[in-house]
């Protein structure tokens, strides 16, 4: 059944703006209703088509054979080598057929027992149509090592564990979040020690403190296999295999499977944006040719990144990407993904040397990349389709109208947008404006910016911020006192104390005003005194920097613990009232003379008080429920490094006249750089 065309008024009723770019949004949506239709003919819909990873890799039937597939049409020879021949180039040939498509069964050594034994290494050994013979790690392998000692190159293996070995499930995914509130970790670094943390210390030691802070969501960093740690896991080279740094396929299935069994959802973040140049141990000219897996000259390159763009207008293409998907979500049981580059995968020009201004131009014109968008939608279709409670999250710079809008009304297909103007927004705020400088009308703005019912991922920073070059907030707040004088034994300094104070404000008010849901980077909740740096040559090697120093917020001492409470706090308090499931919020006071933001969301009254001098008493605030108020979050607690000039609970009565736009007011205290969370019991 063909699926249906799109209608000029599904668009406009969604965003009567777009009226004179119906006909590229219609145009892009018929280009993925072809594919769609190819893909239901051919493979009879999504579920046989994105279970390519069962077809073609190195697959085992019940009678212990091994059955392996490979996709390179352009060559003359296949021969499938490894340590159970001795590398024997002639023994075990693979036959071609009409699509391409080459296969060699493996049988038995004996009845259920394979011929190829449990992690050895193998190849694909291969002639081109030159005559060279070109070798290869399998691109659809599951299983790659690498021992630097050695060589960094990566050694396929064949990943086969016996019954007794294999990871069993035991817990059903959670439902998808009313309101997601993200943890962006990385394994690697997820430890204290100068080295590379496992997934087995993961799920032991960050699972319960992610879980105690209130986040209901983990996002998984530099898990695809990437040869270059410092890479952030961004350069992949194997898209089936999670990363053997940290440990083996059966020990991150554990860890997902013990999040689920605390309620926590785990997202992958996924690098369908580009590939690794990487040829012996990549796709990079897998087959020989510049054009295999990728487009051929400069517009398969991307040329910031160094690295081999997709062509997803190839069917084999779209099949290894979308199984991919699939894999994750089947093989791990991940429960979705945040879409890596997104930007450079919309515009032709990948969004290099491009300043999007908001008009409409700039994504519906030439400019716009509509194989690839069509992946994108393709990819959102048969995530949601098979796995209705999948996130997908899309990072994108340029703000693509209907993003986050479903493919059948015309979407992109994306549950969330990363709102990334708002990190920045910050950093040029503590860069190059002193506090009476700060513009609550701009700082409001730029929070509640975005496309009404798409749905947006605020966070004040994430590992980009935290990335050696750039500063944390804590480090722009803080940055050298922070050796010195984060101890409560020391002396609470001015700058000590404006940062801990800002910090907490900075967060809350990015978490409430900001977005549908809230994310952070690891380590940042306490303000992580250190900024991130990955082993390689510029500093020796070293992983000092490689790592999150756990030790300071746990040291009752040190006042990282406050912020860290805060942080706490906030999510436990979100998960009581919803506020990121609810409504954008009313903002009805942004008060530039007093530094003051008044808003409500989610049935409560938000009071931020950036003033760097002044406390208010008796400060009037508009809000539109009436009754009788009361302090259920402040930042001023003693325990979150507060004065307890503000104490939670108290009596808050509404007066019945209209104040800012609100039917109601009442009075509060706000001391300097505080903020209060009102509402009822």
């Amino acid at each position: 059944m063909s699926t249906a065309p799109l209608v000029a008024k599904t668009v406009l009723d969604i965003d009567p703006w777009l009226e004179h770019n119906v006909s590229a949004i219609v145009h892009r949506h018929d280009a993925f209703r072809k594919w769609k239709d190819t893909i239901e003919k051919n493979e009879g819909g999504y579920d046989s088509f994105t279970q390519g990873y069962l077809k073609f890799g190195l697959n085992v039937r019940g009678d212990g054979s091994v059955v392996y597939r490979e996709w390179a049409p352009t060559v003359k020879e296949a021969v499938l080598i490894g340590e159970f021949n001795n590398w024997n180039r002639i023994s075990h040939p693979m036959v071609k057929d009409s699509f391409g498509v080459w296969e060699i069964t493996v049988p038995p050594k004996a009845p259920g027992i394979c011929a190829i034994p449990h992690d050895s290494k193998l190849k694909i050994s291969m002639i081109t149509l030159s005559g060279e013979r070109i070798e290869r790690l399998p691109a659809w392998i599951k299983r790659v090592t690498q021992d630097l000692s050695v060589s960094p190159v990566y050694d396929a293996r064949f990943w086969n564990p016996p019954e007794e070995e294999r990871y069993k499930f035991k817990h059903i995914r959670p439902p998808q979040p009313k309101s997601v509130r993200i943890y962006e970790a990385h394994v690697g670094i997820s430890t204290s020690e100068y080295r590379v943390g496992t997934y087995k210390e993961f799920t032991a030691n960050m699972l319960p403190r992610i879980r105690d802070l209130g986040y209901n969501t983990i996002q998984l960093m530099a898990i695809m296999e990437h040869a270059y740690y410092a890479s952030f896991g961004y350069q992949v080279t194997n898209f089936f295999a999670a990363s053997s740094r940290y440990g083996t396929p059966e020990h991150l299935k554990e860890l997902i499977d013990t999040a689920h069994g605390m309620g926590i959802t785990v997202l992958l973040d996924i690098v369908h944006s580009h590939a690794c140049k990487n040829v012996l141990d990549g796709l990079n000219h897998f087959d020989g040719t510049d054009h295999h897996y990728f487009h051929e000259g400069g517009r398969g390159r991307h040329e910031l990144w160094d690295s081999r763009l997709f062509n997803y207008g190839s069917y084999e293409v779209l099949r290894f990407l979308m199984s991919n998907l699939r894999f994750w979500m089947e093989e791990y049981q991940f429960d979705g993904f945040r879409f890596d580059g997104v930007t450079s995968m919309m515009y032709v020009h990948h969004g290099i040397g491009t300043g999007f201004s908001g008009g409409y131009h700039e994504y519906f014109g030439p400019g716009a990349d509509i194989e690839a968008i069509g992946y994108l939608m393709l990819a959102n279709d048969a995530m949601h389709e098979l796995y209705p409670s999948c996130i997908t999250i899309a990072e994108d710079v340029s703000g693509m109208p209907l993003l986050c809008a479903p493919v059948g009304k015309g979407g992109v297909g994306f549950d969330y947008r990363l709102s990334m103007a708002i990190p920045d927004m910050w950093i040029k705020l503590l860069k190059h404006k002193s506090d009476d400088e700060w513009e609550m009308g701009n700082i409001v703005h730029t929070l509640t910016n975005r496309r009404y019912r798409e749905k947006s991922i605020a966070y004040a920073e994430s590992h980009d911020q935290a990335l050696v070059g750039d500063k944390t907030l804590a480090f722009w707040l803080m940055d050298k006192e922070m050796y010195t004088n984060m101890s409560d034994l020391t002396e609470y300094t001015p700058v000590i104390a404006r940062g801990i104070a800002l910090h907490k404000m900075i967060r809350l008010l990015v978490h409430s005003l900001g977005g549908e849901g809230y994310l952070n980077f690891e380590g940042n909740e306490f303000g992580h005194p250190e900024w991130l740096d990955f082993p390689r040559e510029g500093n020796g090697n070293s992983f000092h920097y490689a790592r999150r120093q756990w030790n300071v917020v746990d040291d009752q001492l040190l006042r990282y613990r406050y912020l860290n409470e805060f942080d706490k706090a906030m999510n436990h308090t979100e998960e009581k009232y919803g506020w990121l499931a609810a409504e954008p919020a009313y903002v009805s006071l942004k008060h530039e003379v007093d530094k003051v933001v008044v808003f409500e969301r989610g049935g409560l009254l938000f009071v931020f008080n950036f003033n760097a001098t002044q406390s208010f008493t008796d400060y009037r605030v508009g809000v539109e429920e009436p009754g009788e108020y009361h302090v259920v979050l402040t930042s001023d607690e003693k325990r979150f490094g507060g004065f307890d000039n503000v104490t939670l609970g108290g009596q808050y009565f509404t007066t019945p006249m209209e104040w800012n736009g609100r039917k109601n007011w009442l009075q509060v205290y706000i001391p300097t750089r505080t903020c209060i969370v009102l509402g009822k019991y």
